[in-house]
């Protein structure tokens, strides 16, 4: 069984119980990892607290020379790390390459830029406004992009002169563990960051409701991040919350409908499903919808359900056994209530791995329940509408706001149209996402932002000296 990472060195947990992490594709344990206790917060919270001074006095050009180096040698360890990532939460190899780890370098690359550049200081009238670091920081990570979630708040709240106890998902543990030992091996002062791993009712939220901690991040399910919110307000310390999404793209009539679609579906199955950003709500005009359907099934049915390590798989298995379950339990009432299964269903694709298929519904109406929760599997839902009016007001009508796009014919009419989503960040005609831009959501989809100067803002304190 692996060790916890508290003060600088792996040490045993006080708990002396194992969590075992499963392969979602195979079902079989891989590994094992301990299940922290409270205790085991104690001592991790009390090391971060203690290297807190030293830490956030550390010159900031030194502090971006350690993220630089960590993030270095991420790189260079990619290939490795992607194959954990691919066997303990099931994503494709070729994007658990690419996304899962090659782009969580490069944000950690550009925190070790911001811990440099990003100015800490600014005169306003007759005073010096500062920037601090908050403290001492707990980041609890979620399982579905297990080392990019860490990156953005382990190493944002580094950068900004934090000390981090981080949680990660107990379902998907191994990446965490392999960005430990890369920032034991720069050369990170102890207790400067510390891993604790476990369940959330136990270590998360011993961390969340700890008075020595100054900040909770969270990503995670809105209901789960109530929680931590409730926890947190006992010691009035600052919560970020990342949270579920339920994103539409909307369609207008203008728009080259084959290549929103193609690229709908893509964006709602990746990571299958396992994106809390995907867009899951699919808007197009009535006049254009059954042409729509046939689209979007045609494509579902091009995604090769399979093995992460094999090179024509483009979606792996859900992570979990509960999380297959969820997902079929959607599905099941999707049809109960009325909407057309057009692709994909229940069934096992597979003998073995907790996978579903691709799944296309169309007749789907705002309010069903497959359109207003977050189903978090590779599961579409195409919705009609009939005015520009109504497609945004189907669009802005759930609890979340976390991403979404817009498809016309010209970037000015998309743009109109994205400026009246009630959402943290919307694609435009297919606009890339940035990771340097800020990341998060409005309504139940959290608060706060990630990534880029606004991701590292969150991490500091703001001081006003009158002079």
């Amino acid at each position: 069984m692996r060790q916890l990472y508290i003060d600088g060195s792996w040490v045993a947990s006080a708990s002396g119980e194992p969590i075992e992490v499963v392969n979602p594709a195979t079902e079989e344990i891989i590994d094992r990892v301990p299940a922290g206790s409270p205790d085991d917060v104690e001592s991790a919270v009390a090391a971060a607290r203690r290297a807190f001074p030293s830490w956030s006095d550390t010159a900031p050009a030194e502090r971006g020379r350690l993220l630089a180096e960590a993030a270095t040698l991420l790189g260079q360890r990619a290939e490795e790390i992607a194959k954990t990532i691919a066997t303990d939460m099931g994503a494709p190899l070729g994007f658990a390459l690419k996304v899962q780890t090659l782009m969580p370098a490069s944000v950690l690359e550009s925190f070790a830029r911001l811990a440099e550049t990003l100015p800490r200081e600014e005169r306003v009238g007759n005073s010096l406004v500062v920037r601090e670091p908050i403290g001492v920081v707990a980041a609890i990570t979620p399982w579905n992009y297990p080392l990019h979630q860490i990156v953005c708040k382990v190493g944002a709240a580094l950068a900004a002169g934090c000390t981090v106890v981080l949680k990660p998902s107990e379902v998907a543990p191994l990446a965490a563990y392999a960005l430990a030992g890369i920032l034991a091996e720069v050369g990170l002062p102890p207790g400067v960051f510390n891993l604790v791993s476990g369940r959330g009712p136990v270590v998360g939220e011993a961390l969340a409701a700890h008075p020595e901690v100054d900040m909770v991040s969270f990503t995670g399910s809105t209901a789960a991040g109530r929680r931590v919110a409730a926890l947190g307000a006992e010691t009035v310390k600052r919560v970020a919350l990342e949270l579920g999404g339920k994103s539409a793209n909307i369609i207008l009539p203008d728009a080259d409908l084959k290549a929103a679609v193609k690229v709908g579906v893509a964006n709602c199955f990746v990571n299958a499903g396992q994106t809390c950003s995907a867009w899951t709500r699919m808007i197009v005009h009535r006049d254009q919808y059954d042409e729509a359907v046939r689209l979007a099934a045609e494509a579902a049915e091009g995604y090769t359900v399979g093995d992460p390590f094999d090179a024509s798989t483009r979606v792996g298995p859900l992570v979990s056994q509960a999380q297959r379950d969820r997902v079929v339990r959607y599905i099941n009432r999707g049809q109960e209530e009325g909407a057309r299964l057009v692709t994909g269903g229940t069934d096992r694709p597979r003998e073995r791995g907790y996978y579903v298929e691709p799944t296309v519904f169309a007749g789907v109406e705002p309010g069903m329940t497959i359109e207003q929760e977050e189903i978090f599997g590779p599961v579409l839902s195409l919705i009609p509408y009939t005015s520009e009016d109504r497609a945004v007001e189907i669009a802005n009508g759930t609890r979340y706001g976390l991403a979404g796009a817009v498809w016309a014919g010209t970037e000015e009419r998309a743009l109109a149209v994205a400026r009246r989503l009630r959402t943290g960040q919307v694609a435009v005609n297919g606009g890339r996402f940035n990771p340097l831009a800020p990341f998060g959501g409005y309504k139940q989809s959290g608060v706060g932002r990630e990534l880029g100067e606004h991701g590292l803002e969150e991490f500091l304190e703001i001081k006003s000296l009158q002079l």
